[in-house]
C-alpha cells in the first residue's frame, strides 16, 4: 500500500509504527500535532502515523527504523490520548488462560532448584525447599513462579537432561497441586524439559537460549502455551569472554526479532511471545547500561510483551560495590522500578519479590498520575 499523508500534514516527516496504534484516529493524529507541529510527523508504508516513545539517540532509531533519521518522542512527549491507548491491558495468551499485561507490571518470582546459581545456589535445591520457597514468594505478591533446574550464570556447566527433570519436575507438579491457578514458568533451553514440564503443570516456556534449538518452537506451538525468548550471546561457559557488539540494542533488537519470526514460523503467534534482552548475558556492564536505557525498543519487535531480569546480577555489584548477590536488593528493585516507570517492562523476573512490589507501588503511581503540568 502506498504511503499516506493524514490530511494537512503532506510532506511532514513521520515517526515509526508503533505496534499499539495500528489505526490512528484523526483524533489522535490532532492530538499529537498540537503537541509537536507538523516538523514532529512523518510518513511510513501502509499507516500514516507513527509513534515511538524513548530516548532521543542512534540506537533507538536504528533499531526499530533501520535509518538513522527517525525521530523519537521522550515518554512526557507523548499525547495523553495516545499514551493511554499504548498502555492498555492486552492479554497474553497461556491457552488455557489469559493474563492481562500493560495496566500493571507483574512479577516472575524465580525458584532455581539448583546447587549452583549465582544468587541462591543449594538453598532451594530439594524438592520441599524449593516449594515452600515458591509459595513464600507467592505470599510475598509474586503473580507467576519460575522454576529452574539448571544454572545459567557465567562460567556454568551444562546440566544432564536426567537430572534437570529430576530437579524440576516435582516441584512443579507440587506447586500446580498447590496452587493450580498460579501460571507456572518452566526456565530451560530443553525441548525435553519443557515437553515435560508443560505435562507436569508449566503454561510457560522461559527459554534463554532465544529458541536456539529448533525443536521448541514446536513444541510451544503443540502445547498452546505461552513463552519468552531471551537473547544471549555464546554459552554460560564462553558468554562473558569479551563480549562485543557495535550497537548492542540494534544486534540484540535484530537477534531477538530472528527469533520471535522462528516461532511464528512453527506456529507459535505473537500473542504468546514475550521477550527478554538478557541483561548480563554475554553483555558487558556498558552493553547491559544501553540496553536498560534504551529498553522501549524491545515494545516495538511485536512480542505481546517485554519481561525484564537485572535481580541481584553481577553489573548492579560493580556499579554500587556491592560484593554479595544477595545484598542487591535495592539496585535491584531500582533497576525494575525504572522499567515500569518508562512503559518498557511488563514482567519483572526478580528474586526479592516484596521490595518489587513495594518499588513498582511508587513507580506506577507516579507514571499514572493524571492532572497538572498542561501548561509545561
Amino acid at each position: 500500500m502506498a504511503s499516506r499523508s493524514p490530511a494537512g500534514m503532506e510532506g511532514a516527516r513521520v515517526m515509526l509504527l508503533l505496534r499499539a496504534f495500528p489505526s490512528p484516529t484523526a483524533a489522535d493524529l490532532e492530538a499529537l500535532r498540537r503537541r509537536l507541529g507538523a516538523p514532529g510527523l512523518v510518513l511510513v508504508p501502509h499507516e500514516p502515523l507513527v509513534l515511538l516513545t524513548g530516548h532521543q539517540g542512534p540506537f533507538t532509531g536504528r533499531a526499530l527504523a533501520q535509518r538513522d533519521d527517525a525521530v523519537l518522542l521522550r515518554a512526557h512527549e507523548v499525547p495523553d490520548e495516545l499514551n493511554s491507548r499504548g498502555r492498555s491491558e492486552r492479554p497474553l495468551d497461556f491457552g488455557s488462560t489469559k493474563v492481562p499485561l500493560g495496566a500493571r507490571a507483574l512479577v516472575l518470582g524465580i525458584v532455581n532448584v539448583t546447587p549452583d546459581s549465582f544468587s541462591d545456589g543449594g538453598l532451594h535445591v530439594t524438592t520441599e525447599a524449593a516449594v515452600a520457597h515458591g509459595l513464600r514468594l507467592l505470599e510475598e505478591g509474586a503473580d507467576w513462579l519460575d522454576i529452574g533446574g539448571e544454572s545459567t550464570r557465567p562460567g556454568a556447566p551444562p546440566v544432564s537432561l536426567d537430572e534437570e527433570l529430576a530437579r524440576v519436575i516435582p516441584v512443579i507438579e507440587a506447586l500446580h497441586a498447590r496452587r493450580p491457578e498460579v501460571p507456572l514458568s518452566i526456565d530451560t533451553q530443553k525441548p525435553a524439559v519443557a515437553r515435560a514440564a508443560i505435562d507436569a503443570g508449566a503454561a510457560l516456556v522461559n527459554d534463554v537460549s532465544g529458541f536456539e534449538d529448533p525443536e521448541m518452537p514446536a513444541v510451544v506451538a503443540s502445547s498452546g502455551v505461552a513463552a519468552c525468548v531471551m537473547h544471549r550471546k555464546g554459552t554460560p561457559l564462553t558468554m562473558q569472554q569479551a563480549p562485543r557488539y557495535d550497537d548492542v540494542v540494534h544486534e540484540v533488537a535484530q537477534a531477538l526479532d530472528a527469533a520471535l519470526s522462528k516461532a511464528e514460523a512453527a506456529g507459535v503467534p505473537r500473542e504468546r511471545l514475550l521477550v527478554d534482552p538478557g541483561i548480563g548475558f554475554g553483555k558487558t556492564l556498558e552493553h547491559n547500561l544501553a540496553l536498560l536505557r534504551h529498553l522501549e525498543v524491545f515494545q516495538q519487535l511485536g512480542a505481546e510483551g517485554v519481561m525484564l531480569g537485572t535481580s541481584r546480577k553481577s553489573f548492579l555489584g560493580t556499579l554500587t560495590g556491592t560484593a554479595r548477590a544477595a545484598d542487591r536488593v535495592l539496585p535491584s528493585a531500582v533497576t525494575a522500578a525504572l522499567g515500569v516507570a518508562s512503559r518498557a517492562a511488563d514482567v519483572l523476573r526478580v528474586h526479592d519479590v516484596k521490595a518489587t512490589r513495594e518499588a513498582l507501588a511508587v513507580a506506577e503511581a507516579i507514571r499514572d498520575a493524571r492532572g497538572g503540568g498542561d501548561r509545561w
